[in-house]
């Protein structure tokens, strides 16, 4: 018997009857990986990674309702699959009218019946050398893609290193898809964005009775991880009691939830990703972070490059964030000014930083083009220190502030920059014949300058009369 690559994970979601493995093992033949849960057990993890989803319905639609009401609140778009009693056409109707992509008989459990209906649904496929926030045209990114995809085929721990907005959480995920545990959960958590109680719970999950208010078992997302990958974000800020857990978790592989007792460890089978934007071993000398915790964690280190050192994925990246936001037919295009200005950008903010400037430009453009002038950078705040005062204060917007605090007020970055575009313009203008040819001497487009000419004269700088219009 042949069997297929497993193409599509698959949520089977029956509260009366679960898959045999008989049945299980024949869908994997087909290329189909079945997952099966109860209704009642619907979570986030387990709709990780999954195509499609496939519930039963018996007298009623109030299991597809739950299952899609779930579905929206997470904010994602997945095809719905309903089984319908064979006796039970007009339920089948309402199921498709409610939102089902299709209907199968409840009685048909023939793999390959389910195999030719699921792609039926076009389900499109991920491209193998592009995810989403991150491309890898550049030679530096295309790299650090083939150690990646050789890293995931190994079962240690991966510490990914690298600046904000970089795109860490995407490396992750290639490293979760590229790795044989593709087909099970991956759970992203960043360990700075709750209270240490909180993220304790989160992680560990907690027994009946083990606090006011623990009414029921809860488990945590390291047993929601089970067959999958784990990632845990910003790891430099876990606090220094919870990092002796994730070390005593990474040593044995199992843990206890709150409220547990000895002999109630749940064994883990879990792959550990962490990712940090700070110096670890800093934090080591400055003893906020474990020194023991850093080597089970690095096993193997991965160090993002800022978007900055490779540029050739700025276009790419910029034409892929652009293309998001457009509807069916709708086509949009970067000009070559404005292609230029991207990549000669520093890029502080790395990716996400891109992100922003694009959706900005979508926003701002007009007849399908993208040009220099829509291109709106993020402002970082300037700082000065006092010269009566070794405090450091931030700039202030007001005039009236700045007299009551004795704070000396400072032009910011990018005012600076325009106001030396404008005297450079405005030199160029006085020497020139015409504005085409001042346009060449700039090594911009007549239409470009037309433009900046405007836009001074919107923010209220001064432009020669001759060129006012």
């Amino acid at each position: 018997m042949s069997v297929e690559v497993n193409k599509y994970s698959v949520l089977w979601v029956d509260s009366k009857e679960a898959m045999s493995p008989l049945q299980n093992l024949a869908f994997s033949h087909k290329g189909l990986h079945i997952k099966c849960i109860s209704i009642a057990d619907l979570s986030a993890a387990a709709l990780s990674g999954v195509d499609v989803a496939v519930v039963s319905v018996t007298d009623d639609l109030d299991h597809l309702s739950h299952l899609m009401g779930f579905i929206n609140n997470l904010g994602v778009q997945l095809p719905i699959i309903a089984r319908v009693p064979v006796n039970q056409f007009e339920l089948g109707i309402d199921a498709m009218r409610q939102g089902a992509s299709t209907v199968v008989p409840q009685h048909e459990l023939e793999a390959s019946v389910w195999a030719a209906a699921i792609d039926g649904l076009n389900i499109p496929q991920p491209e193998p050398t592009k995810s989403r926030g991150f491309v890898f045209v550049d030679p530096l990114s295309r790299k650090l893609l083939a150690l990646t995809e050789r890293v995931a085929q190994a079962e240690v721990s991966v510490l990914l290193a690298g600046p904000t907005g970089a795109g860490k959480e995407v490396l992750a995920r290639i490293l979760h898809d590229s790795s044989p545990r593709h087909a099970g959960p991956f759970i992203a958590f960043n360990c700075a964005a709750m209270p240490e109680n909180l993220v304790e719970d989160m992680l560990f999950g907690h027994e009946r009775g083990s606090f006011t208010g623990a009414a029921k078992t809860q488990l945590g997302l390291f047993e929601q991880a089970q067959g999958g990958t784990i990632f845990l974000d910003e790891i430099g800020e876990m606090s220094f009691h919870l990092q002796a857990k994730l070390l005593r978790v990474l040593q044995e592989r199992r843990i206890t939830r709150l409220g547990g007792v000895h002999g109630q460890e749940i064994q883990l089978d879990i792959k550990v990703v962490a990712a940090t934007n700070l110096d670890l071993k800093q934090a080591i000398a400055k003893r906020e972070f474990r020194e023991d915790l850093y080597f089970r964690l690095s096993a193997f280190k991965i160090t993002l490059p800022s978007l900055s050192a490779r540029p050739m994925d700025i276009i790419p990246l910029a034409e892929q964030f652009v293309s998001e936001h457009l509807s069916d037919n709708q086509v949009v295009r970067i000009s070559q000014e404005a292609a230029n200005c991207l990549v000669s950008h520093s890029w502080p903010g790395n990716v996400r930083e891109l992100q922003n400037v694009m959706i900005r430009a979508n926003i701002l453009s007009q007849n399908g083009l993208i040009d220099e002038q829509h291109l709106v950078f993020d402002e970082l705040t300037v700082y000065q220190e006092n010269p009566e005062d070794t405090s450091i204060y931030a700039t202030s917007t007001s005039r009236a502030e700045d007299s009551h605090v004795g704070i000396k007020k400072i032009e910011s970055l990018s005012q600076s920059i325009r106001n030396s575009e404008h005297k450079r313009i405005m030199d160029v203008l006085q020497e020139s014949k015409n504005r085409e040819q001042a346009a060449k001497t700039l090594g911009i487009s007549p239409r470009t300058l037309r433009h900046k000419l405007q836009r001074f004269r919107e923010d209220g700088i001064e432009v020669m009369r001759a060129y006012a219009r």
